[in-house]
């Protein structure tokens, strides 16, 4: 037994934990858990926890439903919203087939084969997500069908006495006591709508904060009486919530996006990581873009970027370059735009991190970048600049996903084929529905 196992089992001992989660993710990102009883957590350490895996989405045939859910140690934490009378904890757990081999089905497992690719590389990734997220007064809609935002706020404001304030303080504190550092949180552009950034962690920590994040936000939600969502875009009328994220890749403790005297101070790994993200990025909106409802964001206007291109500090780009103080050569990094707060953390940094380290191997070469406000090009303007549309649905996202050669690669047959079998259902069940829109535009002229 290693010493974090050891840590584990004395920390559940000394603070009388009552239960311990076991927690995953199905191909959506969906949270799964399991409670163990403590007596039982060495065992699942040393054998794992068998369950039927053909019952979660995407992880296994029936015909061969039994999986092991292996809990990781280092993943250990007290859930403080369960209170400190019967603590609860929680793990997250690696899926293993019945001989004890990481499963191709689980989407932890694919993001920590796309991680061993880049070390092999010689990189290190780091990731610092910009999370998005609607507080609303319930999960019900007001009397027009829309939802009820907690209050009527802009970017940066600060609403006296505002239930969102103190929303974030007790949502801060709760994730920092769990171990997630956060750097700073802020009421965004929508009314009701909030950002809290995570620091800078390697790209699986990350994922797994993610979840946490999730979970975290829509249990004090609930403690506050309010409900807190990550659809993407819940009101035709604001903004959608994205998940901004920053990559930047390292060569032991060098930063190999940073290049002193180069154009934007940007390494030739750094470009061409972007032009492979750039390339390959229509195959991959499905998964960083996994929802009927993410098309409404990406082409809602406001600065949800709905073309290829990328960009020194310009917001409507796909990519962007931020602005870094001189001398700080080691926060040089990209910052994609795309990605929303819906999308399954470990599918979209697999996905994200592959396309660039396969412009990395092939050496792509990065266009120019878009100087002017995308958005407000003609669309005659935006071709002759080369700047293609991302997907306009997820029918459409799904089809260039299909096409791809590098996704099943990165994702794996087995994940490929399961989430773009659910992807085509949930486009399907979308496209027979009849919608308040059309009841209101058609019903009653024709």
């Amino acid at each position: 037994m290693d010493r974090q196992q050891e840590f584990v089992l004395r920390t559940i001992e000394e603070r009388d934990v009552r239960f311990v989660r076991l927690w995953f993710t199905d191909v959506v990102g969906s949270l799964k858990s399991v409670a163990l009883a403590p007596a039982e957590v060495e065992g699942a350490f040393e054998e794992g926890l068998g369950f039927d895996g053909s019952a979660i989405e995407g992880l296994a045939r029936v015909f061969e439903s039994d999986m092991l859910a292996q809990p990781d140690p280092a993943t250990f934490q007290i859930l403080p919203w369960r209170g400190e009378s019967e603590a609860t904890s929680r793990m997250f757990c690696d899926i293993l087939t019945p001989d004890g081999e990481p499963s191709t089905a689980d989407p932890r497992n694919v993001l920590k084969r796309t991680l061993a690719k880049a070390a092999d590389m010689g990189f290190t990734c780091y990731t610092h997500p910009e999370i998005e997220f609607y507080l609303l007064k319930s999960q019900q809609p007001g009397p027009d069908g829309s939802p009820v935002p907690v209050d009527e706020g802009g970017y940066f404001d600060h609403v006296p006495g505002g239930v969102a304030q103190d929303f974030r303080r007790t949502a801060v504190t709760m994730l920092e006591s769990v171990g997630i550092s956060v750097e700073f949180s802020h009421h965004e552009a929508g009314p009701g709508q909030n950002e809290i950034d995570l620091r800078y962690a390697d790209a699986l920590q990350t994922a797994d904060n993610i979840m946490t994040f999730r979970t975290v936000i829509k249990e004090v939600a609930l403690q506050q009486g309010t409900y807190a969502t990550f659809m993407p875009k819940p009101f035709t009328a604001h903004p959608g919530s994205g998940m901004h994220t920053h990559f930047s890749l390292f060569e032991g403790d060098t930063n190999a996006f940073f290049e002193a005297g180069a154009e934007f101070q940007l390494s030739k790994t750094a470009r061409q990581f972007m032009a492979g993200i750039l390339k390959h990025a229509p195959e991959f909106t499905a998964v960083t873009n996994q929802f009927v409802n993410s098309y409404k964001r990406l082409w809602g206007g406001g600065e949800a970027p709905s073309y290829l291109s990328w960009g020194h500090n310009n917001r409507s780009a796909l990519v962007r370059v931020p602005l870094y103080k001189p001398g700080k050569g080691q926060s040089a990094r990209i910052e994609y735009r795309g990605i929303d707060s819906a999308a399954n953390p470990y599918l979209a940094y697999a996905v994200l991190l592959g396309a660039g380290l396969k412009g990395i191997e092939e050496g792509y070469q990065l266009p120019a970048a878009a100087e002017d406000d995308i958005w407000s090009l003609s669309s005659a303007e935006r071709r002759a600049m080369g700047h293609d549309p991302l997907p306009a649905s997820l029918h459409e996202a799904t089809r260039s996903m299909e096409e791809s050669e590098l996704m099943p690669q990165i994702l794996g047959e087995q994940v490929f084929e399961h989430f773009l079998r659910n992807k085509r259902a949930e486009w399907q069940d979308y496209r027979l529905q009849v919608t308040p829109y059309e009841l209101q535009r058609n019903l009653g002229i024709l």
